[in-house]
C-alpha cells in the first residue's frame, strides 16, 4: 500500500512518462462540443479510454448518445472492436452521463513494468477513437440532424 504523496508521486510521474512516450496534441476537450469530451483513465486495476457525453440539459445528452449508437456498427467494425456503450452511466459523485468507452484490464498504475502495455493500449485507442470523430464530427455536431 502507498501513502497518499506516494501514489500522487506515481500517478504523476505516470503521465509525465506517457507523455515523452507519445508526445502529441490528443483531441480530448477540444470537440468543439459542450460537455462532449475524450479522456484517458488508468488506475490500480484497470486502464480507460473514455468519450463522456455529459451536457446539463438530459436532451441534448439523449441526443449524442443516440448519433453515437447510430453510428455504432461503424465504431465497432472500423475503429473500436470492443468498446461498450451505456447510455446511462453514474459517476461516483451521482452525476449522470453516457459513456463509450475501451477497457483494459489486468494492470496497475502502480506497477511500471504495466506502463508500456498501457501507453500502446491509450495510443492506439485514443488515436482511433479521434479518427471517428473527425470522421462523423459534423453529423456529431449538428443537432438538427436527425439520427
Amino acid at each position: 500500500m502507498f501513502s497518499k504523496e506516494e501514489a500522487q508521486r506515481i500517478k504523476r510521474e505516470f503521465w509525465i512518462e506517457f507523455a515523452q512516450a507519445y508526445p502529441r496534441k490528443w483531441l480530448l476537450h477540444k470537440t468543439k462540443i459542450k460537455d462532449f469530451a475524450f479522456k484517458f483513465y488508468c488506475d490500480n486495476k484497470k486502464a480507460f479510454v473514455l468519450l463522456d457525453i455529459e451536457p446539463r440539459d438530459p436532451e441534448k445528452r439523449k441526443i449524442y448518445f443516440e448519433k453515437m449508437e447510430s453510428l455504432k456498427t461503424i465504431l465497432l467494425e472500423e475503429y473500436l472492436a470492443d468498446a461498450i456503450f451505456e447510455k446511462d452511466f453514474y459517476l461516483e459523485n451521482g452525476k449522470l452521463i453516457s459513456r463509450i468507452w475501451i477497457e483494459l484490464t489486468g494492470i496497475s498504475i502502480n506497477n511500471r513494468n504495466s506502463w508500456p502495455e498501457i501507453f500502446d493500449f491509450f495510443n492506439k485507442n485514443m488515436a482511433a477513437f479521434e479518427l471517428f470523430f473527425y470522421e462523423y464530427e459534423e453529423y456529431l455536431k449538428d443537432l438538427e440532424i436527425n439520427t
